[in-house]
Formats: structure tokens, sequence, C-alpha cells
């Protein structure tokens, strides 16, 4: 994720699972429906997924449901998560949208480049146009969390109309972005604000390359848990989730996959000791297409500071918050997310 979270992610994933050994079940979890708990959401099971090969030279598995001639929404899941960040959403856009959601370069199935230059911001949003096209999809609204949220921004900066990059201009129509901080202001955040520079400390961890021997000791998990210390109470992830999760995070190229979009990504962390000062204003492109920002207040590493300004960014910004929601708010409070959309959809 681009930040951690009220309640981390799957916290007893993280305190079970410090250790290289094998999983106590007798089949891959990927490759099992789960049972349903009370407010885990509409659909815990599986989605079937396609293999897709693009044009920037990887492959992704995706999820692809609904009509095909309906108008088409992707959806971009972050860290440490996969496609099933938007497994109550799926469902319940596919009966009017074609509902797009891969697992990213880096993640579970789809291709794992160890070159930490390969998830560069620019590569990373290039694979999303490469899927459309591999997909016969011309225009789309992109939807995105967490790091998935970072990279619908660039999609959407990008795409809209006269957007940054001619060959992409005008094919993004909407946006819909859920606790994930604009490129403009999360970088002077980390400046200026401790509470913001004091979440983002994990960042630092994970791009130390001191961490990659806990990671190839422990797997994912066992870095989770150093990172998260003394933060992991109040799981909210359903059992079936966090074994899924756990089995995604045995494979170690995902896992260093993973961290390499932390690795790659230009934004500077500063130590809690460097000083605090207002950076040098530098002009930002502004976001001009309709778009929807969906805000869980809870979420302690990207407090609702982050929306300060957003509006002089995004004048055409609608922002709904989500008061006692942590990070996840896609299956923490997946009614609220699906209702925003609904909306803001219609």
């Amino acid at each position: 994720m681009t930040a951690t979270a009220r309640n981390p992610p799957f916290p007893h994933a993280c305190s079970q699972r410090t250790a290289a050994t094998p999983l106590a079940t007798d089949r891959d979890p990927r490759h099992q429906v789960a049972k349903r708990n009370p407010g885990e959401g509409m659909m815990t099971g599986d989605f079937e997924q396609q293999r897709v090969k693009l044009s920037t030279g990887v492959e992704l598995d995706v999820v692809d449901i609904g009509p095909r001639d309906a108008p088409v929404l992707i959806f971009l899941h972050g860290f440490p998560e996969s496609h099933r960040t938007w497994r109550n959403q799926l469902p319940h856009f596919s009966d009017r949208f074609r509902c797009i959601a891969p697992d990213q370069r880096g993640y579970r199935g789809s291709s794992k480049p160890q070159d930490a230059a390969e998830y560069a911001p620019d590569k990373l949003i290039a694979d999303i146009f490469a899927l459309a096209d591999a997909l016969g999809i011309d225009t789309f609204t992109i939807v995105g969390h967490d790091w998935g949220g970072a990279i619908a921004w660039g999609v959407a900066l990008g795409g809209q109309p006269g957007g940054l990059h001619p060959a992409w201009a005008g094919r993004v129509t909407r946006a819909v972005i859920a606790n994930a901080p604009h490129p403009g202001l999360f970088g002077r955040l980390l400046q200026t604000d401790r509470v913001q520079r004091a979440a983002s400390q994990y960042i630092r961890l994970f791009r130390d390359p001191a961490s990659d021997a806990i990671v190839r000791e422990q797997g994912l998990a066992g870095l989770l848990a150093k990172a998260f210390e003394g933060r992991l109470a109040g799981a909210v992830a359903p059992p079936g989730e966090i074994a899924r999760s756990l089995a995604d995070w045995e494979d170690r190229d995902a896992c260093f996959g993973m961290l390499n979009w932390y690795r790659a990504s230009p934004i500077e962390v500063p130590p809690m000791d460097a000083p605090f000062a207002e950076p040098p204003a530098m002009p930002f492109p502004k976001l001009t297409i309709p778009t929807l920002v969906i805000w869980a207040t809870d979420d302690v590493a990207l407090p609702p500071s982050n929306l300060d300004g957003i509006e002089e960014l995004v004048p055409n910004a609608t922002i709904v918050q989500v008061p006692g929601c942590g990070h996840f708010v896609t299956w923490e409070a997946p009614d609220a997310v699906n209702a925003a959309m609904d909306a803001f959809l219609a």
C-alpha cells in the first residue's frame, strides 16, 4: 500500500506467518471458494482470470466480466493485495459495466520482473493502456485503491482529453480514487507534515536492501510484521482472504516484485530527523475529468489532510469521506464504496 492503515494489512497474517514453512492446507487457497462470513461482502469466491500478453512486454492475469458492449471500468489494486481488493465491487457493477481487474505486474501469477527499474511509474501506467489495447477497449473509467490509485492518478492525467500523453489523450473519461494520495500533494506533505512523514517511514524499510534477507527467509509477511510491529491489533480481513494472501506472499519473486513498486518510485520519504520545510512551488497539471475521491478517514498513514487543496488540482472532484474506516475501504466498507460509485457513475 502507499501507506499503512488503522488496521495494518492482514495483521494476523503478519503475526502468524513469519517463517518460510509450508502452509497448513492441502490445497492452494487461491483455487478454493471461501465461505461467506457476516460483514464479508457479497462475494469471496474465485473470479475467473485470463492471461493477457501486453505490448509492454509483460503478461497479466486479468478478471474480465460484464457485458462486452457496456462502458468499461478498469480496477487497479494496491499493495499487498490483488484483483481481490475489488471482490465486493466486481459483482456489483458487472451487470451494467464491463469490469476489468488485473493482477498488476509483480503480483501473484502475473509477470514479475526482478529489476526495480521495471516498476517505474511510467511503465506501470503504460501497462494499463496496453491492457486496454489488448482487450479491444478504447475509452474507460479508471478505478484505483492505494498503489492502484497512485497509478490511476497517472493514467487519468495521461489519458484525459488533452492529457499529458498524446497517444493516450481522450481515452480516460472518469476516475475513481480510493485512499490514494494525489501526486501533487503527497510529496509536499512528506516534507512539511510530521504525521504524514512518520506514517510513511515504513517505505524507507521497504527500500532498504537489508530488508531483503528477511523477505528471503520469511516471505513478505515477515517484513510486514517488522514494518508494523506494535500495530497488529484489530484485524478485519476475513480468514479466507488471509489464507489467500499468505499463499501469495510465499512466492519470493512476487515479494520482491511488490517491493519494487516502492523502490522504483521517485517519491522522497525523508527521515524523521530531517528538517521540515515548504518545498519550492512547482506547477502541476490539473485533472479536469469527473473524478470521485473516496477517503476512509481513519487511515492513519493517509490522514484526511491529503484532501486539503485537492479541489484546486482536481476542479471536477466529488469527495466522499467514509468515517470510522481504515485503509482498506473497498472491503472494510464495501456498501459505502459501492453507493458512492453508483451515484457518481449514474
